[in-house]
């Protein structure tokens, strides 16, 4: 830790919220503070918050978070004003300033979105100002929201190399049980391997939120493939982080970063892009690409859903429906559905120009499915 430069916080509408509705304006004014401790001591930080939509249910005098996508976007439109305003308000009395930076998928989605976006944070950034990112829910349509903020997090700190990301919620951290309901649960204090622990988490989220400990975990596995540790802790101890900068680790869950760090070619393959259709392969296909590190051939694909050009995106399922992998395709839909099942020799004399024996390259093939 005492080599941090660069931190992306994040904290969810539940910890944001009172409970009789509208946002805690105490626990804006802590995070403030404890953002401005942090670039006192030379470290960049880029806060990912929720709490537009529960902002503008209190607003709105709303007593239930909109189930539709357009209620939920209106309802945004109204708390988004609301929240950065006292974001600017409590920052500026801790000697910050702030931005809001608004994201859809498409700008991860698209390169020069992502370019873009990226760009715009390193310069905030080196102004010394703190962005402040929300998925840009007024606008967004459903095939391509996020889901939640905290998948949202862990691709912003992929997106501008963060060291650290700190997911802030209502419990202490990965519980061997629901502590709710649990009594005898233990805190994990250190997690070394994400794919071990996924079976603890429980689903649901809060009134007003949209996560849960599932999707931190996801967030915590996509962060630590990137490069990112990841520490899950209470947004009521969040004065402890300054803490953590100096050796003394607060309550919570860690997640150190993979050996093995994700290139941004295949982050981007694995996590932001959108496929356009799935190839469906054979076991032996499967056990190539999982235990052998192998390009995909035509020669293990059986079939193919959905249409595509060449160099497009696909996901790779096994005949179970499972998805196994995604990767940019060297052949279009119409192509693939010729060639599959085939070998090379048979699939250059029906497509000659053909440059590469493989359907899809393992430089550009991503694996999702843990063996």
């Amino acid at each position: 830790m005492n080599t941090l430069k660069r931190a992306v916080i994040k904290i969810g509408s539940n910890s944001l919220s009172q409970p009789q509705g509208g946002i805690n304006e105490q626990i804006i004014d802590q995070l403030a503070e404890v953002i401005a401790e942090l670039r006192v001591q030379g470290i960049d930080v880029i806060l990912v918050s929720s709490g537009a939509v529960a902002a503008g249910m209190a607003k709105m005098k709303l007593k239930e978070r909109p189930r539709d996508i357009v209620g939920k976007q209106a309802t945004a439109a109204v708390g988004q004003g609301i929240l950065i305003e006292r974001y600017s308000y409590y920052f500026d009395k801790h000697g910050l300033s702030c931005a809001q930076i608004l994201l859809s998928r498409i700008d991860l989605v698209e390169a020069g979105h992502y370019r873009n976006a990226r760009n715009t944070l390193e310069k905030l950034l080196n102004y010394g100002i703190v962005p402040i990112v929300n998925e840009n829910d007024t606008v967004v349509f459903e095939e391509l929201c996020f889901g939640d903020n905290d998948r949202l997090s862990a691709l912003v700190a992929g997106m501008i190399n963060a060291d650290l990301l700190i997911l802030m919620t209502d419990v202490d951290g990965l519980y061997t049980a629901n502590p709710a309901t649990h009594p005898d649960a233990v805190l994990i204090r250190h997690v070394d391997d994400v794919s071990k622990v996924k079976g603890l988490a429980d689903g649901a989220g809060s009134a007003v939120g949209t996560g849960g400990m599932v999707t931190k975990l996801k967030a915590a596995e996509m962060a630590t493939r990137f490069g990112t540790a990841t520490f899950l802790m209470n947004a009521s101890r969040m004065k402890e982080i300054s803490g953590m900068i100096k050796d003394a680790c607060p309550l919570g869950t860690y997640f150190p970063q993979a050996k093995h760090k994700m290139n941004s070619k295949k982050r981007w393959i694995a996590y932001a892009a959108l496929s356009n259709g799935t190839i469906i392969i054979d076991s032996g296909a499967e056990k190539a690409l999982l235990r052998d590190g192998k390009s995909l051939l035509a020669s293990g694909v059986t079939g193919a859903q959905g249409f595509w050009e060449r160099k497009d995106l696909v996901k790779i399922v096994n005949a179970q429906g499972e998805e196994v992998a995604r990767g940019i395709i060297e052949l279009s839909s119409e192509e693939t559905d010729r060639v599959k099942g085939l070998h090379s020799e048979e699939i250059l004399k029906l497509i000659p120009d053909l440059k590469a024996e493989e359907l899809v390259h393992r430089d550009n093939l991503t694996v999702t499915l843990e063996c």
